[in-house]
């Protein structure tokens, strides 16, 4: 199994691209040779989610305050990503912002970076332990094949050496979709059963991640809507308590949507 199927073929239709397209700004154009996949990996979880020891894998762009930023002026976009402790304070984080509005998670990190939720889920049981690292991309990158190259082996042995045994994902914008479904599939053929999280279903049918869960949200705040823990708790329960029963690849469709819907009418966000 592939990360990215025919990847040799998908660098020559991106080497034509580059030659004879030009980014303008976050618009790649219709020429852009997307990331397409016939088959997906799949590992199932084997375990119940309170014995679960979960990664989480973010592409908004996260780091600390004060370190190297992501290259957000880069063509082909930044591979890179860092490994972040989960005790770090929101006041201690800043944002690479490219290919999704960063208001969201500048007002509440768990938009994107669903720390504060995570370690709600740990301390009522719904999941065994949070890995003390997160991993955090800026996931706007063209370069599909400097990715799948370059970061995601260190990615996977990197979670591997945590010994996480699940990982969750969440996308920003709409090329974090591809960027992160890729992620997931490195994992799952390196035995990491992953959930991502997904505004953008048709990335997640042309790329196919081993599982996401998909409902009508909006880029830059995939996790939930920011300074709304309910509505994140929400999304993120439901999601991860799609993990242990799915038996297959697949985009399961979250009820999350209509009973937002019912509050805000009731005016009870």
């Amino acid at each position: 199994m592939e990360i990215l199927e025919g990847i040799d073929d998908w660098r020559e239709g991106y080497l034509r691209w580059r030659r004879t397209d030009e980014l303008h700004g976050n618009d790649l154009g219709h020429r852009y040779p997307q990331v397409v996949n016939k088959h997906a990996p799949f590992k199932p979880l084997g375990r119940a989610l309170p014995m679960l020891s979960l990664a989480l894998i973010t592409s908004a762009g996260a780091h600390v305050d004060g370190s190297e930023p992501f290259d957000i002026e880069r063509t082909g976009g930044d591979a890179s990503f860092r490994e972040i402790p989960t005790l770090v304070g929101a006041e201690d984080l800043a944002w690479s912002v490219r290919g999704y509005d960063g208001a969201a998670v500048r007002a509440d990190m768990n938009a994107q970076v669903p720390l504060n939720r995570l370690f709600e889920f740990e301390g009522n049981g719904i999941i065994g332990r949070l890995c003390p690292v997160f991993w955090s991309f800026c996931g706007f990158i063209p370069n599909a094949g400097r990715l799948v190259d370059e970061s995601l082996p260190q990615l996977v042995e990197r979670v591997r050496r945590y010994e996480a045994q699940a990982a969750l994902l969440v996308p920003a914008s709409d090329l974090c979709h591809q960027s992160m479904a890729l992620a997931a599939r490195a994992l799952e053929i390196a035995g990491v059963p992953t959930m991502m999280l997904a505004v953008e279903r048709e990335a997640c049918e042309r790329v196919r991640p081993p599982r996401a869960a998909y409902y009508k949200g909006e880029f830059g705040s995939v996790a939930g809507q920011p300074d709304w823990p309910e509505h994140q708790r929400r999304i993120l329960d439901e999601a991860l308590r799609l993990l242990e029963p799915t038996d297959q690849p697949g985009v399961r469709h979250l009820t999350v949507a209509l009973e937002t819907t019912v509050e805000m009418q009731r005016g009870e966000k």
